[in-house]
């Protein structure tokens, strides 16, 4: 079968709405039964970064997740609810106050569904991921469409990092450090879980700094829904002004056989996607993808390096940065943080981390001459 990703407008997050247009974008790829078994176990994997409300724009909004699990209860599925936040530490309290905050525990409690932590793991090869994969029958990926200084587009494929268990996302982090290598780790999950079907929140996008409190805000009013992730991200990048193969996680994706990264051999359901694409996205500080040509981008890479740095104005102290760094190189000195940059490796976590938008990115000489 061609791939499929159907393109819904849903101007707010009103409640109405959003289940009105989530039916939609499901019932023009086949409808819920064409990918999820009347009466079967089914775990919702939503994305919730850090313990921020609705509105920040940086979690899945519980609306939309509402919405699912509505669908779902009309065939009578046991729904499931959880993601496993960049809490580091993974402490119980700490995603407790992720489900709070976000607005998720409020749902599952209004909807009589389970809210699950990914407290017990099942190693698959290179990475342990949570056995409720094993307790369900089905997983349904819920991403927000935002950027990411790592990866560049957060979507489809990358959502699914969240079900790396406990600290180790840590790990992976310091082991695949490498944009290339942190890719190929991504798509092994993602070949791993294989989600039977996606819904991307879309309605409020993120652009810029993403995927956290130095993201900007966009309102782009569109809901997405695939049973293929990598077709359905690489319609988020073209929609980002982007080539799909821009994006490293969907060319290892594609490059595997694993889903459809040509635009002319995507079916585009319900709204037109020339209709869909406004002025392109302000892309992360850290991609230099676009902004020069691939020939020197392979002679002048080296030379171009960007480095977290603290805004000490934002700055709260919380230390969420430290507790991110996979290689510890970064502490606290005579109340200020400090960067150890012969040990940063430029994954940019602890920016991912900060609640207060202070971790900024520096560029190096070279990439400011250049006008990087």
């Amino acid at each position: 079968m061609s791939a499929r990703v159907s393109i819904v407008k849903c101007v707010s997050y009103d409640s109405s709405l959003v289940q009105e247009a989530t039916r939609k974008a499901i019932e023009l790829i086949g409808g819920i039964s064409s990918f999820i078994k009347p009466e079967s176990r089914v775990l919702l994997k939503p994305n919730l970064l850090m313990a921020k409300g609705p509105q920040s724009g940086i979690v899945t909004h519980p609306e939309v997740v509402r919405s699912v699990i509505k669908i779902l209860k009309e065939i009578n599925c046991k729904i499931f609810v959880g993601d496993g936040p960049s809490v580091w530490g993974n402490h119980a309290e700490k995603v407790d106050e992720v489900y709070e905050v976000s607005g998720l525990k409020k749902v599952c409690n209004e909807e009589g569904v389970s809210l699950v932590k990914f407290k017990n793991r099942r190693w698959r090869g290179k990475f342990p991921l949570t056995t409720w994969l094993d307790d369900c029958d089905y997983v349904l990926n819920l991403p927000k469409f935002k950027t990411h200084d790592l990866t560049i587009l957060t979507g489809a494929i990358k959502n699914l990092f969240g079900l790396v268990s406990g600290t180790y996302k840590t790990e992976l982090h310091k082991n695949y450090f490498d944009k290339e290598d942190f890719a190929k780790i991504i798509v092994d999950i993602f070949e791993e879980v294989k989600p039977q079907l996606t819904l991307v929140d879309g309605i409020i996008a993120m652009e810029a700094d993403g995927p956290a409190t130095s993201g900007k805000l966009r309102s782009l009013n569109l809901l997405f829904a695939s049973n293929d992730c990598v077709a359905l991200d690489s319609v988020l990048s073209i929609i980002m002004g982007l080539e799909p193969l821009d994006i490293l996680t969907t060319r290892e994706a594609a490059k595997r056989g694993l889903g459809e990264a040509n635009i002319n051999s995507i079916i585009i359901q319900g709204l037109e996607l020339e209709d869909a694409i406004g002025e392109p996205f302000l892309l992360p500080t850290t991609s230099i993808t676009k902004k020069l040509p691939a020939p020197v981008i392979k002679l002048a890479k080296r030379l171009i390096k960007y480095y977290p740095c603290v805004e000490r104005d934002n700055c709260t102290g919380c230390a969420a940065c430290i507790k991110a760094c996979p290689n510890k190189a970064i502490k606290m000195k005579d109340g200020a943080i400090t960067f150890d940059y012969s040990k940063c490796i430029h994954c940019f976590c602890c920016q991912e981390a900060c609640p207060a938008s202070a971790v900024k990115i520096k560029k190096s000489i070279f990439a400011k001459l250049i006008g990087l």
